[in-house]
């Protein structure tokens, strides 16, 4: 071969960072990354823990196992005694088995020059292309409509609903401040945050059961709906009403996972997260679909003076992430895998409940569902769960005292006799909650 042809041939490579040169080949610059998530993929923790990345990227430091709850040691190999239930966390580990088993479609491996600048080409925070790809997977999946409508980033759903709080509030301070509602039992942010923010044109005004009726043109109404909602996993509506009410549907669990799809939703604004559609609640995305574009924009200059958009490296793992999703049998792989495991704990549970007068769970109603093309069975996110008898009037020191740690229902707005308990969590916490709950069950 002709010898300049091969210097000419190096230094084209050379130029492209496939290779660095000097006067040898090496390894392309992306093969240590990988190597080191091999590296931590092949380390298995007794299976009773994790190990992450995290560790391993820095120089001298020695990766170690995150141990699951009941477990302890280097390896995650020590049984801990008298290990209680974590049923409290909204962690969606669930669905960590089918990431891992779409390791390889999944995995992303990210330069160290990605997206240094602040936006993209077209000056904007946002990805078209992943707004692109949320447009089809709510058209597969038939929950939302979207089209001719207005989509928003936000670092989960958390930082987009104070956002919304914001957008939906009047400008003027000659206005009285947006009075700020929910229906009992609700996700408690609701309430925390907009009291956290304490700001002059909005204040939190507690349950719409105070205000019905009352509802007059001197204020405005902003009422967070959220269906299903957090924690009973009922489909559920706007109570107020009135031109001056507004609302925000919080729309984190209306996916086939947890609830029947009856219709797609077509709220003037809708909030959704990625962390209970594809699990990955660290990462920290999450999306608003809004109808008005006044309030599309109030919502963007929010989100552009709190944190300048969300972070590139997010959006490219949401990217990839529903790609995957997506691509798996036209879009319904997820959901099946999903839907499955949460069906088989619901009927484990009510079996274990049913055996039971001192507690009781919540009545839901199956539903024709759109997605499924049939009638499916319950699969909610959460069980409500009420302590029966009068003289338990806080049921959560009842479970706590079983080995079982769960949310009270307080936190909810609502009577201490009920308790939140997560079923999205990992097989192994569902397992250790079962066991306790039949113990207890038994005792009675």
């Amino acid at each position: 071969m002709n010898l300049s042809f091969i210097v000419t041939f190096m230094i084209v490579l050379c130029g492209s960072n496939m290779i660095v040169c000097r006067g040898e080949w090496e390894a392309p610059w992306s093969r240590k990354a990988a190597e080191e998530a091999e590296a931590v993929a092949a380390i298995e923790c007794s299976g009773h823990g994790s190990a992450y990345l995290d560790g391993l990227v820095l120089k001298g430091h020695k990766q170690v196992c995150e141990c699951n709850p009941c477990y302890t040691g280097s390896d995650c190999s020590k049984l801990l005694s008298n290990c209680s239930a974590n049923a409290g966390s909204g962690d969606p580990y669930f669905l960590e088995p089918f990431w891992k088993k779409h390791a390889r479609s999944s995995a992303i491996l990210v330069s160290g020059w990605h997206r240094m600048g602040y936006t993209y080409s077209d000056g904007s925070y946002i990805s078209q292309l992943l707004v692109d790809h949320i447009q089809k997977l709510h058209d597969i999946v038939g929950n939302a409509i979207t089209e001719g409508k207005h989509i928003v980033f936000g670092s989960g759903s958390t930082q987009l609903l104070n956002a919304a709080v914001y957008a939906l509030s009047p400008d003027t301070s000659s206005l009285s401040p947006a009075k700020v509602v929910a229906t009992p039992p609700y996700y408690p942010v609701y309430r925390t945050q907009t009291q956290f923010f304490n700001a002059r044109n909005f204040s939190y005004e507690g349950s719409t059961s105070s205000w019905i009726n009352k509802t007059d043109s001197n204020s405005t109404f902003i009422e967070f709906v959220t269906s299903p909602n957090n924690p009973d996993g009922k489909l559920t509506k706007g109570v107020l009403e009135g031109d001056n009410v507004k609302y925000i549907y919080d729309r984190a669990y209306y996916w086939p996972h947890y609830t029947a799809i009856p219709s797609p939703a077509d709220d003037d604004l809708m909030i959704f997260t990625i962390s209970k559609l594809t699990g990955h609640a660290g990462s920290r995305f999450g999306w608003a679909i809004i109808e008005d574009e006044a309030v599309y924009e109030k919502m963007l200059t929010y989100l552009d003076m709190n944190t300048m958009g969300v972070s590139r490296e997010a959006q490219l793992r949401a990217l990839k992430l529903l790609d995957v999703v997506l691509e798996g049998d036209d879009g319904k792989e997820i959901f099946k895998f999903a839907y499955s495991t949460m069906r088989h704990r619901w009927i484990k549970l009510k079996e274990t409940i049913s055996k039971s007068k001192r507690f009781s769970l919540q009545k839901l109603s199956s539903q024709y569902c759109t997605f499924f093309k049939r009638e499916r069975d319950l699969s909610p996110a959460y069980a409500w769960l009420k302590c029966e008898r009068e003289e338990d009037k806080n049921c959560y020191e009842i479970l706590e005292a079983a080995g079982i740690n769960g949310r009270t229902g307080s936190l909810y707005s609502d009577d201490d006799h009920y308790v939140r308990l997560s079923l999205i969590r990992s097989q192994y916490d569902f397992d250790i909650l079962i066991n306790k709950l039949k113990t207890l069950v038994a005792k009675q």
